[in-house]
C-alpha cells in the first residue's frame, strides 16, 4: 500500500516495486484518510507512507494506524529536511525510514524485509536520528552494551540489521517466542521505545 500526495512519485514507487514481480501495490492513496480507507479495504502487509499530505496527514494517520492491534507493518518515506517528522514518527511506532531516493533494489528489499517482521533504516537517517535518541540520556554507549548478557548482544544485532524475530531464531537456534522476550528485555535495558529505537541506536553505536 502506497500513501503519496505526488501522483508522479506513486506511479514510480509502483513501477520500481512491481517490476522484479516479488511485489504488488494493492492499493494507494493521495492523503491520510484514503490511506486508513485503502489499508481497511486491500488489508496490506506492508504500508509506505510520505508523512506531508494534505488534509489528513501522513503523521496523524500512522499515529492512528500504529494504534491498531492488527495493523500491518508502516514505514515512513521522507527526506532530509523532514528530521522532525521522522522523529515523531518513531514515536508513533513506525517499522521503518525510507528516503526517497532510494535504490530501487533497496527499495524492493525494504518492503520484503518489512512484510517478514524486520525493521527498515537507512543508514543515512540513522546518522541524523541518534544523537536525538541519544540526547539527554545519562547512559553512554559503554554503560548501555556492557549490561547486556552474550545472548542479548547477539539478538541486539540482529535488531540492528533489520532482521525479524523469526530470522533472529533461526540463526541463532532459538524459538521466535524466545527472541521476543529477549527483544522485550532489551528495551528495558537500552531505554528504547521499540524496536526501531533499539536498532538505530546499535547502528549508532557501530555494534559490530
Amino acid at each position: 500500500m502506497l500513501a503519496d500526495d505526488e501522483p508522479l512519485m506513486l506511479a514510480g514507487l509502483r513501477t520500481v516495486l512491481e517490476a522484479g514481480g516479488s511485489v504488488e501495490v494493492v492499493g494507494q492513496a493521495e492523503d491520510g484518510a484514503a490511506m486508513l480507507a485503502a489499508v481497511d479495504a486491500h488489508r496490506p502487509d506492508v504500508v509506505l507512507v510520505d508523512v506531508q499530505m494534505p488534509g489528513t496527514g501522513g503523521l496523524e494517520a500512522l499515529r492512528v494506524l500504529c494504534a491498531r492491534p492488527d495493523a500491518p507493518p508502516a514505514a515512513v518515506l521522507t527526506t532530509f529536511d523532514l528530521d522532525d517528522y521522522v522523529a515523531e514518527s518513531l514515536r508513533i511506532g513506525v517499522q521503518g525510514f525510507l528516503l526517497k531516493d532510494a535504490e530501487p533494489d533497496a527499495l524492493v528489499r525494504a518492503v520484503r524485509d518489512l512484510a517478514a517482521g524486520g525493521a527498515v533504516l537507512d543508514p543515512r537517517i540513522t546518522a541524523r536520528l541518534l544523537p536525538r535518541l541519544a540526547a539527554g540520556s545519562p547512559h553512554s554507549r559503554p554503560s548501555r552494551l556492557g549490561g547486556l548478557t552474550a545472548r542479548e548482544l547477539q539478538v541486539l544485532r540482529g535488531l540492528a540489521a533489520g532482521e525479524s524475530n523469526a530470522t533472529i531464531g533461526e540463526r541463532l537456534g532459538l524459538a521466535e517466542a524466545t527472541v521476543k522476550k529477549y527483544v522485550s528485555a532489551l528495551l528495558v535495558k537500552l531505554g528504547a521505545e521499540n524496536r526501531v529505537q533499539a536498532a538505530l541506536l546499535a547502528q549508532g553505536w557501530g555494534l559490530p
